[in-house]
């Protein structure tokens, strides 16, 4: 039991990494644990747009531990290109330190999670990382374009993350579409 308070314990520090992306409403920047948490809502939300047979138990599993490596590794701006190439060497190291915190069956188990959800290579992963690419999608078009606007992010950097979506389900890969259109119609993103 010592082992997993002190992972508890850890994992507390998740509520200290900040996002680029700001909440819906535009009034301050979010943190890693919201973000799992709403992505966690999401997929039980949102399920029916899942593959068919998709285990949705194991999706939010997913979810919730898909950025807890983020306490050490810090979290990645997906359109920065060059911190994304150093991004899978940093996340590696501290899933090993951070899930090998817990005791070994449990720390396996979280490990192999994360694997999945990186790897993309089941239905259940896609669709995981779908909404992981889709909530900030949905935040930007909020808020008059949010963090695409203050980094200059354009409509062709959004629909190759879009492209992610789409193989994890393809009716939320056309609802994100369908929002960066309307993002460049309105002026709050970069065609």
């Amino acid at each position: 039991m010592q082992a997993q308070i002190t992972f508890i314990l850890e994992i507390d520090k998740l509520k200290r990494v900040l996002r680029r992306n700001t909440l819906i409403d535009g009034s301050r920047r979010e943190n890693d644990a919201e973000h799992s948490w709403h992505l966690g809502m999401l997929a039980m939300v949102m399920g029916e747009h899942a593959e068919p047979g998709v285990n949705l138990d194991r999706v939010v599993r997913m979810l919730l531990v898909h950025d807890i490596v983020e306490i050490d590794a810090g979290d990645t701006f997906i359109y920065d290109v060059v911190a994304v190439e150093a991004q899978e060497a940093a996340e590696q190291a501290a899933a090993e330190r951070i899930f090998g915190l817990l005791p070994a069956e449990q720390a396996r188990e979280f490990q192999e999670l994360w694997e999945e959800f990186e790897a993309r290579a089941t239905p259940e992963a896609r669709f995981a990382k779908a909404l992981d690419r889709l909530a900030p999608i949905m935040a930007n078009h909020h808020n008059e374009g949010g963090t695409w606007a203050l980094y200059k992010v354009t409509a062709s950097q959004v629909l190759e993350k879009v492209a992610i979506i789409v193989a994890g389900s393809a009716t939320l890969g056309a609802f994100a579409t369908e929002l960066v259109e309307m993002s460049v119609a309105r002026g709050h993103l970069a065609p």
